[in-house]
């Protein structure tokens, strides 16, 4: 059935597998695989099964709760609404945290199902999402929180890349082992985790830049695409192709690349910028901006150039036009796509 997603399992493994090496290498024996770009999907399971990871995150309670059998660490990586403290309860053994209201619900809620639940302290380092800002006064909400009964602060952590695009580096990175070192010295007991962040930490391997105490990643892109975040490049010993995307030509036809008349907004509300090359092969595929941002999708065929299209039509330039109504084009993703396509109830998922 297409449109149809195509996840390389061997190809995933591998790169789990190796990453898992060079963390290693680079002293960090802890790594959470991101897997929020599955949507929920149980098939991932049977790949990290057969790895030595300990860990999976998700940003999303409502994939973590399809992950019931998974007997490693549960993750949520998005710090949690009130509305779900239950649920994080039940269905992650750790989550990401950074407002004391938040945790302390979590402890009541801990209390009623006799649970212990660990947190990763969040701390801002500059990029400005989420986390404490390392500048202030946080001894006293970390002695707050190290006096729930029903919380454990497995570690402190940090987020880097995602909104700021603060890039990870030794100096970045050491105020966060300050943190570490005011949090232990101060009051008095040791922090089992410090999570350098996310893959653009990954660009600091190999460059004895990342301080040895960090001894604990969150990673996704790295894994799923082989590139580290900070700067986009590929990390050489892995896959970069560990998905594809099929789609099938419901029409093909010779037309004017140029419309024929007044040209308004289109059906987002754009004006389209059209350039008219005069008459040409257009191939209309089966997905629309519908299932993903479309100019995500690269044609493994070179001979093949993205035009545009609408909510349920890819339209598609053919320079050498070989194709024909139910043909199957092909096409590298990147890591929006994987994320849309994955979300996309019209999209099959094959893992192979």
């Amino acid at each position: 059935m297409y449109p149809r997603l195509i996840v390389h399992q061997a190809k995933l493994k591998h790169n789990i597998d190796t990453m898992l090496k060079m963390a290693s290498k680079n002293h960090i024996p802890n790594i959470t695989f991101v897997i929020k770009a599955f949507a929920g999907h149980e098939e991932i399971l049977g790949i990290v099964n057969q790895t030595e990871l300990t860990s999976i995150g998700d940003s999303r309670i409502h994939n973590l709760k399809k992950f019931l059998s998974y007997s490693g660490d549960k993750m949520l990586l998005r710090i949690p609404m009130l509305s779900e403290v239950s649920d994080v309860i039940r269905y992650a053994s750790t989550s990401l945290e950074s407002e004391l209201s938040v945790i302390q619900a979590l402890n009541e809620e801990a209390k009623k199902k006799n649970r212990i639940h660990n947190i990763i302290l969040m701390f801002d380092l500059g990029d400005l999402r989420e986390g404490i800002y390392y500048k202030s006064e946080y001894l006293d909400l970390v002695e707050t929180v190290s006096k729930l009964s029903n919380i454990h602060i497995k570690g402190i952590g940090t987020n880097l890349t995602c909104y700021g695009g603060l890039v990870p580096s030794n100096t970045i990175l050491q105020r966060l082992i300050e943190i570490k070192h005011n949090i232990e010295n101060q009051l008095g007991f040791k922090l089992e985790l410090v999570s350098g962040g996310n893959s653009s930490s990954v660009t600091l391997f190999d460059k004895s830049m990342i301080p040895t105490e960090i001894n604990h990643l969150r990673l996704g892109e790295s894994i799923l695409f082989g590139k580290e975040t900070s700067y986009s490049t590929e990390i050489e010993g892995l896959f970069h192709d560990v998905f594809s995307f099929e789609a099938e030509v419901i029409e093909c036809k010779e037309k004017p690349s140029y419309p024929d008349g007044d040209i308004s907004i289109n059906s987002f509300g754009e004006v389209p910028n059209i350039v008219d090359k005069g008459m040409m092969t257009r191939l209309i595929l089966a997905v629309g901006k519908q299932d993903c941002i479309l100019e995500n999708l690269k044609p493994m065929d070179l001979n093949l150039s993205v035009l545009g299209g609408s909510s349920d039509h890819l339209i598609l330039e053919s320079r050498k036009n070989t194709y024909a109504v139910g043909d199957i084009v092909r096409f590298h993703i990147n890591y929006p796509a994987l994320v849309h396509l994955m979300n996309s109830d019209y999209i099959e998922k094959v893992f192979q």
